[in-house]
């Protein structure tokens, strides 16, 4: 086998105990761990080829501020099933909002007397002397608006499911020749 690595520098010895082998005896005197910089205590001189007067200091004028991490993603593929899924589950609960502001709407009008109001006007336009006209109230009843909204809610939730799944087909379709939408994210440290 050959060395690919190309021109290495020449390799300078460990001149300590190896692993499982005794250490040579240190000479006599207070134990001195070693040290990744010499101070101005420690011997003096160059040690590395750094002089004594290169100890390591701590910056003062650190940067406080929190680094932001930033990455550019791409959105090249947009699931159908699961884009099904959420649409469905998300046009459900749009409908139930839609049939509950229905029956608050409905009762805060009820409340305040508006169909009376008005059906009582609509009743004396449309109304003859041998019939009394159109009867708003009971056209508007509260069980005859929560199935209208109901239906609509259906139709809502069958439409929007489609199309959000039809929408994903034609993403992925055009991500594959423009290559989708880059997004940058950023994270605070």
């Amino acid at each position: 086998m050959t060395d690919t690595r190309g021109q290495q520098p020449p390799y300078q010895g460990y001149n300590g105990a190896l692993p499982g082998e005794r250490p040579a005896a240190q000479p006599a005197g207070a134990y001195h761990p070693p040290r990744a910089y010499d101070g101005p205590q420690g011997g003096g001189g160059t040690q590395g080829g750094q002089s004594a007067s290169a100890v390591r200091r701590p910056r003062t004028g650190a940067r406080t501020t929190p680094r932001t991490r930033k990455a550019r993603l791409r959105v090249a593929k947009a699931d159908p099933w699961s884009v099904m899924k959420v649409s469905f589950l998300l046009s459900i609960a749009l409908g139930i909002c839609t049939i509950v502001a229905a029956a608050v709407l409905w009762m805060v009008m009820d409340a305040m007397g508006v169909f009376s109001t008005v059906g009582g006007t609509i009743s004396e336009a449309t109304g003859s002397n041998e019939s009394n006209g159109f009867d708003l109230q009971s056209f508007l009843s509260l069980p005859r608006v929560l199935m209208f909204t109901s239906v609509i809610a259906v139709i809502d939730v069958v439409l929007m499911t489609a199309l959000a799944t039809l929408g994903a087909f034609i993403y992925n379709l055009s991500a594959g020749f423009v290559g989708g939408v880059e997004l940058t994210l950023a994270e605070d440290e």
